[in-house]
């Protein structure tokens, strides 16, 4: 049998992207393998967020440039595809750039795989053109084990591409317009995800809380609705989605939050600035204050929340004043968790167009303080869950022998000593310690939402 090799960069979408990929190529004869030099079909699944993102990619063809020369000397054939959102931005270039690449393909195309694979015999092929169809309705859907082999925690795409425009991002050109996926269709993936095992489903897109798709009786469906219906499905215990942006938090999603045991007290809600001006330059369309008085909304709603975000720092023309406005911000909101970045220029976004370019040090002294700050409120956090009960989703065995690894409601990593449970199951958890990046605690009873 011939072995694929796919390595993902970047988002949860790619991740998703990847297994779809992997599914569809088990149908040509294709197994997956971790190792690449196994491999007769190498994927590089790539993102195109920032600038470091695409270097990767290009630096990794570089290995598997010489890997493909002394597989080929040795009279063995491999095909190297690049696929996603760096092969949808560059196209062509990246053929130039990278004579040991077969086939590029976009995210709206890597149903195509099969077919451009057959016609990389005699030709090198670019494929990015945003098709009429739906790449969904082309994908076979993985085996019961292929599913339970991948964990009880899986990703479901309902949603893809932005209408938003942020002048910092590369989305809408690479991903297209937003999109999104008919309700029966995710109600179908939900229900065979289910009874493969998975308990907890992340709903991705790439504004994920813009989601309105064709429901049953003809009417569109939005996100909060959507949570409602999945709730139901049997088995599946936990609902998160992302990625958010904070002009679609609309009141039915908020009441999710407050109605809905089942969706996670956990939040990813990017702000990217705490000042009004670069939040307006950005396109962002709300300002820091807007920003603040939602969270009160949600939480109103949901008293347990907890907060996730992106920053970026140095964004072009960023001022001293300005950047503190962002640290104003995270100090007034708290959050969780959060994801932070220097500004890199994306070629073709508005914003690389700006004269006002900051200075890398001053970029970097900005992100040293404000990852300061972020990782003192996780730290924070963490240890404020210390003598709390959590309910924790069991995954995997933990490091050693007795102990299991589950993910709290928050997402954060717990390691428990029980040798009474399996995989699968949710259990109460008294929390007895906070490490630098897990908890430790001790089994006190079954979940409140047990395995059923």
């Amino acid at each position: 049998m011939k072995k694929v090799f796919v390595k993902s960069y970047g988002c949860q979408m790619n991740v998703y992207d990847a297994e779809r990929m992997a599914d569809m190529l088990a149908t040509e004869g294709y197994s997956e393998t971790k190792a690449m030099e196994e491999a007769d079909l190498v994927i590089l699944n790539t993102c195109h967020i920032r600038e470091k993102a695409a270097e990767k990619v290009y630096s990794e063809l570089g290995r598997v440039r010489e890997m493909k020369q002394e597989h080929e000397a040795a009279g063995r054939d491999i095909r190297v595809v690049v696929a996603g959102c760096v092969a949808q931005a560059e196209g062509k270039e990246i053929l130039r750039r990278a004579p040991a690449v077969d086939v590029v393909v976009g995210p709206q195309n890597y149903h195509n795989l099969p077919a451009l694979l057959k016609k990389s015999r005699t030709d090198r092929i670019v494929d990015t053109e945003f098709p009429i169809e739906d790449k969904f309705d082309h994908l076979p859907a993985p085996s019961k084990a292929k599913t339970r082999s991948r964990g009880v925690s899986a990703f479901l795409t309902i949603q893809e591409g932005c209408d938003k425009f942020c002048t910092f991002c590369v989305v809408p050109y690479t991903r297209g317009a937003e999109v999104s996926r008919p309700v029966a269709k995710i109600l179908d993936e939900a229900l065979r995800l289910a009874d493969a095992g998975v308990r907890e489903l992340t709903l991705i897109g790439q504004n994920v809380n813009a989601y309105h798709g064709e429901g049953p009786d003809g009417s569109i469906w939005s996100l909060g609705r959507l949570l409602h219906r999945l709730a139901e499905v049997p088995g599946i215990a936990r609902l998160r989605y992302t990625t958010s942006h904070p002009r679609d938090m609309d009141e039915e999603l908020i009441a999710a939050h407050r109605d809905l045991p089942a969706v996670m007290p956990y939040l990813h809600l990017p702000v990217q600035s705490g000042s009004d001006r670069i939040l307006d330059v950005m396109n962002r369309k709300h300002t820091g204050d807007e920003y603040r008085r939602l969270i009160e909304r949600i939480r109103l709603a949901q008293p347990r929340l907890a907060l996730s975000s992106d920053f970026i720092v140095g964004f072009p023309g960023e001022t001293d004043a300005e950047f503190e406005e962002t640290m104003r911000l995270v100090a007034d909101v708290g959050f969780a968790s959060s994801f932070s970045f220097k500004y890199s220029p994306r070629p073709g976004t508005p914003a690389a167009d700006i004269d006002a370019q900051v200075p890398e040090a001053v970029k970097a002294e900005r992100l040293a303080r404000l990852q300061n700050l972020l990782e003192m409120q996780r730290q924070a956090f963490n240890h404020g869950t210390v003598g709390q009960t959590l309910d924790v989703l069991l995954e995997k065995p933990g490091r050693h022998p007795g102990q299991m690894a589950g993910k709290s409601p928050y997402l954060q990593a717990v390691q428990i000593e029980t040798d009474r449970h399996a995989v699968g199951e949710i259990v109460t958890v008294r929390i007895t310690q906070a490490g630098s990046n897990s908890l430790f605690g001790e089994w006190v009873g079954s979940g409140s939402q047990a395995a059923a």
